[in-house]
């Protein structure tokens, strides 16, 4: 299906590749949109070539941009400017006075300069296709995507169904043993890979949906598929969309309701899309859930059509409302008590809800032995019987996995100090959890 050094972990994705459009009604945009666009280029380029033009909308010469081009000439809003080869897509195009006015016309509109955007109709049966497409994760996947981490057998076996749910999952507990890791975890565990559009458009309005901080992109220019004959051809992909790894989209404090809306800006006059919006496919994490500076009931009744019906409604600032697909596994994480956020019909939307305990003193030392190889620190499990009858049973402090971690960082910086090799000696010992603990 592709090149042989380019892994993807589910190539059956290939199969349903948004096609390239071979005509402006193929690309679902009206003539005044991608002419906006291609004018605003050439406002700030100054001169480009077709082929320039047609690869930074990411649509086709033939077809497509060379008639935008033919409407551009009719209005007298290009002119030639010559060209370094054979035929018109070589050629350098310039805007004339009046199309310099037509730019700065289409600049007040909007400020967007790229990618042609995807109309929302294609965006929403492409996502809808790519939900079959999902691989399912098998008891294998999960202990090799957990095998980092000490965790209960059962977790592992409750977190099964919950990803391939590909729904909703409260993960809740005492802070500190894992719950955000876990979270991570499951994110690496779903692989498989989704369809990002640059942007999208709805009623000539552009949403900008990609974004280098939540989507890893794969290049597809050495792909291929079955041709006639049983010969080979190139990918004919949509470049307005991006090949990339499934998306984890983490979010925590700065979560308000505002975000989870169309954001307008009104000085580039576009949208950015909201967070869930760039997670389709893949997971949304809501970390630290209840830490928001939005009380958790508002939040909590922003999500319960998402989570039921499986589509959003968002609002452009005109007041125009539209449905778009909400395809992805939601996961809250919380420190605080479930009934003190909660209550019991909300929980009730949310499919699975797993709590993730203290560690006991078996996986707390099994957590500080691969904490000290990592480190090269010779492991002493008998240091670890003097750190819990020391330290742990007298103050009544309760076993956390991010215990090990933090005390072998301190035991370092204490031996690095001392010029001396790290050890689980007692006097480092000591010395470490004098500065870890406070007595409360």
């Amino acid at each position: 299906m592709h090149r042989p050094d380019i892994h993807l972990e589910n190539p059956r994705i290939l199969d349903i590749a948004p096609p390239e459009p071979k005509s402006i009604e193929e690309t679902g945009l009206r003539i005044s949109l991608l002419s906006d666009i291609a004018t605003k280029f050439l406002y700030y380029r100054g001169t480009g070539s077709g082929v320039e033009i047609a690869a930074e909308m990411r649509l086709s010469w033939t077809g497509v941009i060379e008639h935008v081009i033919d409407f551009l000439a009719g209005e007298k809003l290009v002119d030639l400017r010559g060209g370094k080869g054979y035929g018109r897509a070589t050629v350098d195009f310039v805007l004339t006075e009046k199309g310099r006015e037509f730019a700065r016309e289409a600049l007040g509109r909007s400020t967007y300069i790229g990618p042609a955007p995807v109309p929302i109709d294609q965006y929403n049966s492409l996502i809808t296709s790519q939900t079959a497409e999902n691989p399912v994760v098998g008891r294998e996947d999960l202990e090799v995507a957990l095998s980092h981490l000490i965790i209960d057998e059962d977790i592992i076996d409750k977190l099964g169904p919950a990803v391939n749910s590909s729904r909703s999952l409260f993960l809740y507990g005492p802070p500190g043993n894992g719950k955000t890791s876990l979270a991570e975890a499951i994110s690496a565990m779903l692989g498989g890979e989704t369809y990002i559009p640059h942007c999208l458009e709805i009623d000539s309005q552009i949403i900008k949906v990609f974004d280098s901080l939540s989507h890893s992109p794969i290049p597809t220019e050495h792909f291929s598929m079955p041709g006639p004959g049983g010969k080979r051809r190139g990918l004919d992909m949509d470049q307005r969309w991006q090949l990339c790894h499934r998306p984890a989209v983490i979010v925590g404090g700065e979560l308000t309701l505002e975000t989870l809306d169309l954001v307008y800006s009104t000085s580039a006059r576009f949208y950015e899309a909201p967070f869930q919006i760039k997670a389709n496919g893949g997971m949304l994490l809501i970390d630290d859930f209840g830490r928001q500076k939005v009380h958790p009931t508002d939040l909590l009744n922003r999500w319960i059509v998402p989570l039921e019906k499986r589509v959003d409604y968002l609002t452009l600032h005109t007041g125009k409302k539209f449905e778009i697909p909400f395809d992805q596994l939601v996961v809250f994480s919380t420190n605080l008590d479930p009934k003190e956020l909660v209550d019991e019909a909300f929980l009730r939307r949310i499919k699975y809800k797993i709590e993730v305990g203290n560690p006991n003193e078996a996986q707390y030392r099994q957590i500080f032995k691969r904490l000290c190889d990592a480190s090269g620190i010779p492991y002493v499990d008998q240091a670890v019987t003097y750190l819990f009858e020391r330290f742990y049973k007298p103050r009544g402090v309760s076993l956390r996995a991010c215990h090990p971690r933090d005390i072998v960082g301190l035991i370092k910086d204490t031996a690095r100090y001392r010029q001396a090799p790290p050890a689980l000696s007692r006097e480092l010992i000591d010395q470490a959890c004098k500065v870890f603990f406070v007595d409360l």
